[in-house]
């Protein structure tokens, strides 16, 4: 059995610009804190004295220079003794812990931490569009921790599978904060996947004991028609000014690449290789991490503008806001388009006119970074809704 270094515990004073001395403990070596999981050298009581001073306004001191206090300021030092020799006394207790049970007591203090402020860390973490659904996901998640706990923070050893499962018949029955209407049941899988996430990243780093993530079964999505824009529709909006040029350019380039808005805003003049006159995109996608060579037209390159210095933005300037929102809808508007299209579905665009011109689904599957096939077959479906629905078109009684 291996001893851990000794920590030596010394209460210390030190002197505020009140005048009063704050008294703390000092560890030596620095300890971990419980509740930050960082280490620290300081532990501070809450207790206060003040030093005794001479008519001349210097403090009065005892042979050994330390400062003289009143009776009860003495008290209130003898109690402080007393929690530094019993806090003394519990880190002397672990050095004869063995490892593995040293381990188990850091993993029981870590699990006394707050659940929620752990999602939130994991929101702040997140980049743009991704971020705006880990927000929304945390917001619901406080929601129902009110409602079922009475409080701000639920702590991961109170974690369960019941409260994971009401967690998603929560999110099942509450009603959007738009229009009060219940949450789209695709949504509502997405906010619960956050909450799969996190419950994994958290058993990883040892806050839970146990990985409740697989034993959850996530919200089944049902199949959504995804809108996308018609070759006619394109070329209307390339004929059509946009009041933001930069977002009309990325949002054409996305028609024309399939290339997602956190990819393209990230896209840098380096990544763009041209190899006499045949373009290709050298870029690791943001969603997936998973590097990608995507072959790119010429007519592409041509709205990214003039080629700039390597490390230099394509798209230096786009942004996701609600600014470029609007500027997006009066673009679609002025063109004649009134359908709800958003950045998004220049991407779906993209797959539904390649299916339309022959380009085999699995090829397809490549260019827009998919790891399933199932997922690009989706664009599949949606063609032929297309199909029927211009075929209902024409009627002759």
């Amino acid at each position: 059995m291996r001893k851990a270094k000794g920590i030596k515990v010394t209460l210390r004073y030190r002197m505020l610009f009140t005048g009063k001395e704050t008294l703390y403990l000092d560890f030596y070596p620095a300890i971990i804190n419980p509740e930050t999981g960082k280490p620290t050298r300081r532990e501070y009581l809450g207790m206060y004295v003040n030093p005794l001073k001479k008519r001349t306004g210097e403090y009065q001191t005892n042979a050994d220079g330390s400062h003289k206090y009143n009776p009860t300021d003495n008290e209130t030092i003898r109690l402080a003794e007393i929690i530094r020799n019993n806090r003394q006394n519990e880190l002397d207790k672990a050095e004869i812990y063995t490892e593995s049970e040293a381990e188990l007591l850091k993993a029981k203090e870590r699990s006394k931490g707050d659940f929620i402020a752990y999602f939130q860390q994991l929101a702040d973490d997140k980049k743009q569009s991704n971020r705006d659904n880990w927000v929304s996901a945390l917001e619901h998640l406080k929601a129902y921790t009110k409602k079922t706990d009475k409080a701000d923070k639920i702590r991961f050893c109170d974690i369960t599978l019941q409260w994971c499962e009401g967690f998603k018949n929560y999110l099942l029955t509450v009603k959007s904060s738009r229009g009060g209407n219940p949450l789209a049941n695709n949504t509502a899988a997405a906010y619960f996947v956050k909450l799969k996430v996190a419950l994994k990243a958290a058993y990883r780093y040892g806050y839970l004991p146990k990985d409740l993530n697989i034993d959850l079964k996530s919200i089944k999505e049902v199949e959504t028609h995804r809108e996308f824009l018609t070759l006619d529709e394109l070329k209307k909006l390339v004929d059509t000014p946009c009041t933001n040029d930069l977002l009309k350019r990325a949002a054409l380039f996305s028609a024309l690449t399939g290339l997602r808005h956190s990819d393209i805003i990230k896209m840098k003049w380096k990544e763009i290789q041209d190899n006499n006159g045949l373009y290709t995109l050298k870029y690791t996608i943001q969603k997936t991490s998973k590097y990608e060579e995507l072959p790119i037209s010429a007519q592409a390159v041509q709205l990214c503008g003039e080629r700039k210095d390597p490390e230099t933005l394509v798209f230096e300037g786009l942004q996701y806001s609600a600014y470029a929102n609007k500027a997006l809808a009066q673009w679609l508007g002025a063109s004649g388009i009134t359908r709800n299209i958003t950045f998004h579905c220049f991407r779906h665009t993209f797959a539904t006119l390649q299916l339309a011109s022959g380009t085999q689904i699995t090829t397809i599957q490549k260019m827009l970074g998919h790891k399933k096939l199932d997922t690009t077959m989706i664009y599949a479906k949606t063609l032929e809704e297309a199909k029927r629905e211009a075929a209902d078109k024409i009627k002759l009684f």
